[in-house]
């Protein structure tokens, strides 16, 4: 008989994705549910890996003052009730969580049912959300040294991110083909994030005009981010988001600017592309994506220009130089243990489900 598995996560596709690189690593053996909530971006990309999908509701946890933080723990007590329910009928044999706010209520949930929960935290300090739940979990699977020395090895494991196997798999000559450039030159990509960046769109507006002098480039906008008045710019193609067509983009990057959330920049660093991380301020983050940026400005991974420090000459300046280094970053990437994340959260969930030891 078949083992079940209930994975939650969602708010944004870094809470997503990497359940669904785990996704074809179960299909086989496994049962697979998941519950998120009823409009986060989870329900569209998991339903499109035709996975059976819970909603429940979901209430945020705010640092800061917003009326809403009068009403949203209603919505999670409401969020637990369903999510214990969905639990008591599908009797799943484990939980993996990926963080979100949708992931507390059923991580609780799951943890008053005896259901084991392993939880995945990708940046160097955890989350509030992953905060509350790693109490409730049996293992905390890390991606940063720095947070496995935090959270104590008593309860974290150092496997590193799940990375989707089809992004390995990228064709540069497709990339070339999808994109339709007429002049040969490297490609820059940039991407903000699956809700896109306004201050990187701009920014690499304002600096098109030069920076198409050397490169082609792939701007990934994110939604109702388009310029139609770009359409027709020579060397230049926009889009909101790219799915299918992502690893064949990310094949035919020469160097890529980008957020510094920890998903993306693993992905960057399995593919060993030469990148330059703008991470969110602290003025719109708890400064987590600042964290992940250094660490790998450490280890020579990437090059890291503050947003704080953002402009036109600066941003045009630090892509030249991260292109121009290009050797030292792939030297260092190549040398990176980064590549079985997969497989290290399988052999987690494995101990758990099997009583095995964990070999790391």
């Amino acid at each position: 008989m078949k083992k079940k598995i209930l994975f939650t996560g969602g708010g944004t596709a870094g809470h997503v994705t990497p359940n669904i690189a785990l996704f074809p690593h179960f299909k086989d053996d496994f049962d697979i549910i998941y519950l998120g909530s009823k409009n986060g971006i989870e329900k569209s990309l998991v339903n499109e890996s035709k996975i059976k999908y819970y909603e429940i509701s979901t209430g945020k946890f705010r640092r800061y003052f917003s009326i809403q933080n009068f009403t949203d723990p209603f919505k999670v007590i409401k969020g637990f009730i369903e999510a214990n329910n969905i639990i008591k009928k599908e009797k799943p044999d484990i939980v993996f969580s990926k963080g979100g706010f949708v992931s507390v209520p059923v991580v609780i949930a799951a943890y008053f049912n005896k259901i084991p929960v392993v939880l995945h935290e990708s940046d160097i300090t955890p989350g509030l959300a992953n905060k509350i739940c790693i109490q409730f979990c049996k293992k905390v699977c890390v991606t940063f040294e720095e947070c496995y020395n935090k959270i104590g090895s008593k309860k974290a494991v150092l496997t590193g991110s799940p990375i989707r196997d089809e992004l390995k798999n990228g064709s540069r000559l497709l990339g070339e083909e999808f994109c339709g450039f007429k002049h040969k030159k490297p490609t820059l990509l940039l991407m903000g994030g699956s809700q896109g960046s306004v201050k990187l769109n701009s920014i690499l507006r304002e600096s098109l005009e030069e920076i198409l002098n050397k490169f082609n480039v792939v701007h990934l906008c994110g939604k109702n981010n388009l310029d139609k008045e770009l359409n027709n710019m020579q060397g230049y193609r926009q889009y909101e988001y790219l799915k299918g067509e992502l690893p064949n983009i990310m094949a035919l990057a020469d160097i890529i600017v980008s957020r510094a959330g920890s998903n993306s920049i693993f992905e960057i660093l399995a593919l060993n592309k030469p990148n330059l991380l703008i991470p969110l301020s602290k003025k719109a983050s708890r400064g987590d994506q600042i964290l992940n940026a250094r660490s790998f400005e450490k280890k020579g991974y990437s090059a890291v220009l503050l947003e704080e420090d953002l402009t036109v000459e600066r941003f045009i300046s630090s892509v030249n130089e991260t292109y121009n280094n290009r050797d030292f970053y792939i030297k260092n990437m190549n040398s990176a243990s980064n590549s079985e994340g997969v497989k290290k959260i399988l052999d987690v969930i494995n101990s758990i489900l099997f009583s095995k030891s964990i070999s790391l």
